[in-house]
């Protein structure tokens, strides 16, 4: 993709209030918030090893994880645990964090 269509397509998804957080984060400042506030439900490498009921969220979308730790921050997604882990997050580091678990490897993989 050549650099004018990155543009256009950045300033498309800033129009539709889509988030590009990954491009501007700090991703070890989200691994260090990942191994002490995520670590302990969703695992190090955010593949849930602990309960299967725990979502996996290696791999996963980061405006999705921006979208969902601020429903959390207010209440509009509830779950007492996540609540109380999300309240006290920053913006910055909600997109570190997201960035950082958007960056591994998730647990899906495309059949050939």
């Amino acid at each position: 993709m050549n650099k004018s269509a990155v543009t256009t397509a950045a300033l498309l998804a800033a129009a539709m209030g889509w988030s590009t957080t990954a491009a501007g984060a700090d991703l070890e400042a989200g691994r260090k918030i990942g191994e002490t506030q995520c670590a302990a439900c969703h695992g190090k490498d955010g593949k849930t090893p602990i309960d299967p009921s725990y979502p996996k969220i290696a791999g996963q979308y980061p405006d999705y994880m921006v979208k969902v730790l601020g429903d959390y921050q207010t209440g509009a997604r509830k779950n007492p645990i996540m609540g109380g882990i999300a309240k006290p997050l920053s913006k910055a580091d909600i997109e570190n964090v997201a960035a950082f678990f958007s960056s591994l490897p998730g647990p899906l993989t495309h059949k050939k």
